[in-house]
């Protein structure tokens, strides 16, 4: 009777002693596990959320109808009045589609200001986007008035077309250091807008921006491939407008939802959407 006990007891106290330090294991385990995934989760969350709503640039000169075009992308009702004020500062946007996608709209300010130097810095420096919009308009951008000036602002086509040459190689550099840095490739598409301005040339200037064209923009956009490399950056060339005439006209509201929605579906395919 005095061996069964003794025998009994510290078998149970071993087994209870060696029980205790392996829970423990298994709950710190389990415990470390948990935090791993927790903190993993809002990167993932972050991720997934990118994939579904890329982030999109929308460059050019002042007046060529960025703020229009990011509006209409985006379903975005601007209040009366500010469809021609040209804006001093970044604007945002969000395009959400009934399948939980999107995208998300920076609209650079258009204006030789800190601020536009600043928002082209944040979209393609400090926040890389994953596309661009860049705006032009044939040389039917609205003038802009210096301040401190009275009366109608004036520009020839051609002297518009000059400015956004200008224009353009500031923005082109950006993108050029921003698509050598990234490990994926950079989409780029050149909207031709205000198409209902120059319906009977919307090819010629199609052919304008285009690159391979030998024009002087075209030659600037091959600049722009050869320091960025063209597995690195997928161009496209596209027109478009925002505003439409009524039906029966050569640029129809209808044919320009029609431009509109083929921009669209090319951000599309681009980003992975379809």
């Amino acid at each position: 009777m005095m061996l069964t006990g003794p025998m009994n007891g510290p078998s149970r106290i071993t087994r209870a002693g060696l029980a205790s330090p392996a829970r423990a294991a298994i709950g710190t385990t389990l415990a470390g596990s948990a935090l791993s995934a927790l903190s993993k989760a809002p990167a993932q969350v972050a991720g997934l959320f990118h994939r579904r709503f890329p982030t999109v640039a929308v460059t050019g000169m002042t007046g060529v109808g960025k703020t229009q075009l990011a509006d209409r992308l985006s379903r975005h009702t601007p209040a009366p009045g500010t469809q021609e004020v040209g804006s001093a500062v970044m604007e945002r946007r969000t395009r959400r589609s009934a399948q939980g996608r999107g995208f998300r709209f920076r609209v650079v300010p258009g204006d030789n200001a800190a601020t536009r130097l600043g928002a082209l810095d944040d979209v393609f420096h400090d926040e890389p986007v994953d596309g661009i919009l860049h705006v032009v308009a044939y040389g039917h951008a609205t003038p802009r008035r210096a301040a401190g000036i009275t009366g109608s602002a004036v520009a020839t086509p051609e002297a518009q077309r000059e400015a956004e040459l200008e224009d353009w190689a500031i923005t082109a550099h950006r993108i050029a250091a921003m698509a050598v840095r990234r490990d994926k490739p950079v989409w780029l598409i050149i909207c031709v807008t205000k198409a209902d301005l120059f319906p009977d040339q919307v090819e010629d200037a199609v052919r304008y921006y285009s690159p391979g064209s030998g024009t002087p923009f075209g030659d600037k956009v091959d600049e722009l491939r050869a320091l960025a490399g063209g597995a690195r950056l997928s161009i496209d060339v596209l027109p478009v407008c925002s505003i439409g005439g009524p039906k029966g006209s050569p640029m129809s509201e209808k044919r320009c939802s029609e431009l509109l929605t083929a921009v669209e579906n090319r951000m599309s395919q681009l980003s992975g959407h379809h």
